[in-house]
């Protein structure tokens, strides 16, 4: 398909992006330094919003079990984070707040240990890529106590590796919008679309706002995504997983690693979480899943105890059928694009760099073939 540019009220656009979180932004912002001219369509303040829920880890522990590809991405973009956070920080002076001096993923018995050990020995084994870099290690709490301070005894021990940190994924949010808009974005807030229609030579979207057309078009939308992928020939296997996070009070600052459980944010405030539950499109929060995450906190850092909660929240989780990234482009509609991811802070450099290189130059359907919705076949979604 050859791409001829469309007027959008008055003005020719490349790219439409539907989706302004972080996976949307992200993309977008690997477009426009590559001089495209993009216009972003986004939901209202009350859309729901994976990234302004999620606990902001940088992480490549765990990742990719069953798919080994998903692990090498995760590792090539922890390699990629600290030069896209510094040229984040650069254009926009806003501090991400991102740290990248390794994590652990703790484990409270040996039966989890085991389990933990023998799952990133078959990733490893499994790509010879990251038995080759990636690196890991099993701690047992003693050996940890350098790395989190105030352990508490019931840690059996856990997982450490030198490619894991942690940011401020508002902050990041934030950035990537401030510097999308200074390279030139053309931002729509509360335009919700509500119908995607393939034209001869480019892509329309109808919103709650207008209309808008461009050449190609990228589909972010995160559980949004379900009901518009469809229209463009993308599979629209997402669902929402909910997830509820604690935060205390500030605490003075400790030399800590952070940790999936609970980790200690550059404010002093820890950030408790790592639930999920099937719930459907329920965003609440729970008293009996609080009191497991209070309770839990307490075992990993008995200190906490004395600290006072001041917030708590639940977000929902866009999780496709086996838990990957969903890459894909459409065979129906050339030009149409699908994005979907749970990870979109450990992987907004991947997002930035290559994934925003393969789409511009229409690679998205070869060099992550793997990443494609046609894997789903094999899973029964629930209604």
């Amino acid at each position: 398909m050859a791409y001829h540019s469309q007027e959008a009220d008055g003005m020719q656009q490349d790219f439409l992006i539907i989706g302004g979180g972080v996976v949307g932004m992200a993309v977008a912002y690997g477009l426009l330094r590559a001089g495209r001219r993009v216009t972003v369509l986004d939901g209202s303040d009350d859309t729901l919003r994976a990234s302004r829920g999620n606990a902001g880890l940088t992480w490549v522990q765990g990742k990719g079990a069953g798919m080994p590809a998903y692990a090498e991405l995760s590792f090539e973009a922890s390699l990629a984070w600290p030069e896209f956070a510094a040229e984040l920080e650069g254009r926009t002076g806003l501090d991400l707040e991102y740290e990248h001096r390794g994590g652990v993923d703790l484990c409270f018995d040996q039966e989890e240990a085991g389990a933990r050990q023998r799952e990133y020995s078959a990733i490893q084994a499994a790509s010879p890529a990251l038995a080759r870099q990636f690196r890991w290690q099993y701690l047992d709490r003693k050996s940890l106590a350098s790395y989190l301070p105030g352990l508490g005894e019931d840690v059996h021990g856990g997982t450490w590796s030198p490619h894991d940190g942690h940011c401020n994924p508002l902050y990041l949010l934030r950035a990537l919008f401030a510097a999308n808009l200074g390279l030139g974005l053309d931002y729509r807030p509360a335009s919700e679309v509500r119908l995607l229609t393939p034209l001869m030579n480019g892509f329309r979207a109808v919103t709650s706002r207008g209309t808008y057309e461009a050449e190609r078009l990228i589909l972010a939308a995160g559980l949004g995504s379900a009901a518009l992928a469809p229209m463009l020939g993308l599979s629209g296997a997402v669902r929402p997983v909910r997830g509820q996070v604690l935060v205390t009070e500030r605490l003075p600052k400790v030399a800590q690693l952070p940790t999936p459980q609970v980790r200690q944010t550059a404010s002093g405030a820890y950030l408790i979480g790592d639930t999920q539950e099937e719930v459907g499109f329920d965003r609440g929060v729970t008293l009996p899943v609080m009191q497991q995450l209070a309770d839990r906190a307490v075992r990993i850092f008995p200190f906490l105890a004395r600290a006072r909660l001041v917030r708590s929240w639940g977000a929902l989780r866009v999780m496709t059928p086996d838990g990957h990234p969903l890459y894909e482009a459409s065979r129906q509609y050339p030009g149409a694009y699908g994005l979907s991811s749970h990870s979109g802070i450990s992987l907004a450099a991947f997002h930035a760099g290559r994934l925003a290189e393969s789409i511009l130059q229409d690679n998205l359907s070869h060099e992550y073939a793997k990443f494609s919705g046609a894997r789903f076949s094999r899973f029964v979604l629930n209604p």
